[in-house]
């Protein structure tokens, strides 16, 4: 455990339980000892997996008992959600419900038996205790092996079959499926709190994407209300971070009030994506704002010195106690900000007397924006100066997982491009680039999924969402820079995606054809936390397919979304980013062409890009993309600015990339020397433009 890569396996090197990492040692072990395995899967911002250890990890009788009865496997579920996924697959069949920490009982061959998540050290909550339920499986071994045996061969088979089926389904939601989808969307919705359902809450980024996208092809108000009365009520609650921007993972309640204070890259890079686009489709400020605050956060809190690229995750807990860094109460903010500022914050950020949190502790809300904006912006600098400076920040998963940072890549870029920050652009390309040259062997055509100091992990191999996801961001990076480097890596990673990760069906797993062999292949096509592997792929390949007129791209697609609709009319907050794609697919793709001219100002601008160098270079390529104040926009920034949920754009290389680019730029010159826009939509190609007007128009 000491040599791990993984910050969570090595916060537990020092327990007293003898633990192994996941591995043919572990199996082995466990069948010359004929004991089984107790398998343990967590995450380093997991807080209730800080507290079963804690309780129970580190306490000397129960590992013991632990070492004396199993061979004891510790998981990193982010490092290895193909092993997370088998068994929180057996852990809701056996349960009905699943999480984090999750204990599973398995036989040596990996079959699993008894499983669970949080148990605490003393029976409590209808839960036996920890130590009980050891005894309790230690027995069963012991007294009656082939009725565990025997569950565990069947539940295995049910796995298997499980996975199978479902995937299966068929039909690709059509206008008629996704218009009943938002109709159980709206029936969902809470229209007093925002977002679905009851507590607690999770930010639904993939559904108010695809709600986003709904309303730009159909129009409908219903779908742009929903989102934008979510994003409002999450921007202004708990849930975000008034002081340094950032979400944390998700709301204990049904108010956005207070949250479970780890912070994950996934939900950052998809929520500033999500806020973008409602920004680009109403104007909203608070969207505006909550862009601009998220992405500081990400570079200020993640950024990964000096390789590039973001970390995993922010920890809950600061000094063993949860959500301490983020909680105030009305003395302290009179302690920090004296009398007459103190009570007016307090005011403005809803701390009671009584507090919203614990311990008479309140999370800092902004439900509403104050008339003194410089007051506001005082206040709160002083309230995070202090917070950084006096208080113990959260500890940070510093490990680079490859599909969120393929997340982050597309968050950034189209934001650089359309708030016109060219550093956000610099910051995706150098993301793309510690992919490519940490995470990618590209003689064996392989893409690592974890890697922590520049090094990959080499025991974690990528999943179907490393590759969609990261061929989704570089896709994206590519819209905004036209630098076919992006292009061209996006196209082998999704030739891997189409040669090893799905049958002669078409169905779509989550692990390659010669990854390590688990209980059973899984296949799960939903969207969860993050898009499925299933979904991502749908939309990366649909792109891709754009761009090149691959016939062979856009029925893979079309095959990953199968499920979708399934999913649809029965569970649409559960296929959000399925449904998105599906959206795209419906709307044409919408393919866009942008051909630059030869006017004097662009060969001077050539001129720049080779004297200026690469830093340089990157900050100009990435104004090139984002509207400046008081000028008119470039054809380009009027493509990127479309709301059209299908738009795919290819634009002419920057001035020395001479490599391959997309067939939508093949025989298509600039008109009279000219930028040149050229828009196809369902097969059908109208005729190029050089009018801003006309453009937007046809992107309507």
């Amino acid at each position: 455990m000491a040599t791990a890569t993984s910050p969570y396996l090595l916060q537990h090197a020092e327990n007293p339980v003898d633990w192994y990492p996941w591995g043919e040692e572990a199996f082995e072990e466990a069948r010359r000892r004929d004991v089984p395995l107790l398998i343990s899967i967590g995450y380093a911002a997991c807080h209730w997996c800080h507290v079963m250890a804690h309780e129970s990890f580190e306490d000397p009788e129960t590992a013991a008992l632990m070492n004396e009865q199993f061979v004891c496997v510790k998981v990193d579920r982010e490092e290895r959600p193909d092993v997370d996924a088998v068994y929180m697959a057996a852990t809701q069949t056996m349960t009905g419900g699943g999480g984090w920490p999750m204990t599973v009982f398995a036989t040596p061959e990996g079959k699993p038996f008894q499983a669970g998540t949080y148990y605490p050290p003393v029976a409590r909550h209808g839960l036996p205790s920890f130590r009980q339920l050891l005894v309790a499986v230690g027995r069963a071994w012991g007294d009656i092996r082939e009725d565990v045996l025997r569950a565990g061969d069947g539940l295995v088979a049910e796995l298997e079959h499980n996975a199978r089926v479902v995937a299966r389904a068929e039909g690709v939601p059509g206008a008629e499926v996704l218009g009943a989808a938002v109709g159980v969307l709206l029936r969902e919705f809470d229209a007093e709190r925002g977002g679905f359902g009851g507590a607690p809450k999770f930010p639904p980024s993939m559904t108010v994407e695809h709600l986003l996208r709904h309303h730009a092809r159909t129009g409908e108000p219903a779908a742009l209300a929903m989102a934008q009365a979510t994003c409002v009520a999450m921007a202004r609650g708990g849930i975000y971070d008034q002081l340094g921007g950032g979400f944390a993972r998700y709301a204990v309640d049904a108010e956005w009030v207070v949250p479970h204070f780890e912070k994950m890259l996934y939900d950052n890079a998809l929520l500033l994506r999500v806020y973008l686009h409602l920004w680009r489709a109403t104007g909203d400020e608070l969207a505006l704002r909550v862009v601009h605050e998220t992405a500081d956060w990400m570079l200020r809190e993640l950024w990964l010195v000096p390789d590039g690229g973001f970390a995993s995750s922010l920890d809950a807990d600061t000094d063993g106690v949860e959500g301490k860094f983020y909680a105030w109460d009305a003395a302290q903010l009179v302690e920090v900000l004296g009398e007459e500022d103190g009570a007016w914050a307090a005011s403005l950020f809803a701390v009671t007397p009584e507090g919203t949190f614990e311990h008479g502790l309140s999370v800092l809300q902004l439900l509403q924006d104050p008339d003194d904006v410089d007051r506001h912006q005082r206040v709160r600098t002083r309230l995070f100066d202090v917070r950084r400076e006096q208080r113990t920040a959260p500890g940070r998963d510093d490990k680079a997982v490859a599909a969120w940072n393929g997340l982050a890549i597309a968050a950034f870029a189209e934001a650089g491009a359309l708030v016109g920050r060219p550093e956000l652009v610099h910051a995706a390309r150098q993301t793309a680039d510690m992919l490519e040259r940490v995470h990618w062997d590209g003689k064996a055509k392989r893409l690592t999924r974890t890697s922590r100091d520049g090094v990959a992990g080499q025991q974690n191999p990528g999943v179907l969402e490393d590759y969609a996801d990261v061929a989704e961001g570089l896709l994206a990076l590519y819209a905004v820079t036209g630098e076919t480097r992006w292009y061209r890596f996006a196209g082998e990673l999704l030739d891997v995606v189409l040669e090893e990760f799905r049958d002669e069906t078409g169905l779509f797993f989550d692990t390659a054809s010669d990854s390590e062999a688990l209980i059973f292949r899984p296949a799960d096509p939903t969207d969860n936390a993050t898009p499925g592997g299933t979904s991502a792929a749908a939309g990366a390949l649909l792109t891709y397919a754009a761009l090149t007129g691959s016939g062979r791209h856009r029925e893979a697609a079309e095959q990953a979304l199968r499920f979708t609709g399934a999913l649809a009319e029965r569970a649409p907050r559960f296929a959000g980013w399925g449904l998105a794609v599906a959206e795209a697919l419906e709307d044409g793709p919408r393919e866009v062409a942008i051909v630059a001219g030869e006017k004097e100002a662009e060969k001077e601008l050539e001129k720049e890009l080779e004297k200026e160098g690469e830093k340089e270079a990157a900050k100009a390529s990435g104004e090139e993309a984002g509207k400046e104040p008081g000028k008119e926009p470039t054809l380009h920034q009027a493509a990127l600015a479309s709301t059209a949920p299908g738009l795919v754009i290819a634009v002419t290389p920057p001035p020395g990339d001479t490599g391959p680019t997309p067939e939508l730029l093949s025989g298509r010159p600039a008109i009279d020397g000219e930028p040149t826009a050229y828009v196809c939509r369902g097969f059908v190609c109208q005729a190029p433009t050089t009018e801003l007007s006309v453009l937007s128009s046809e992107l309507a």
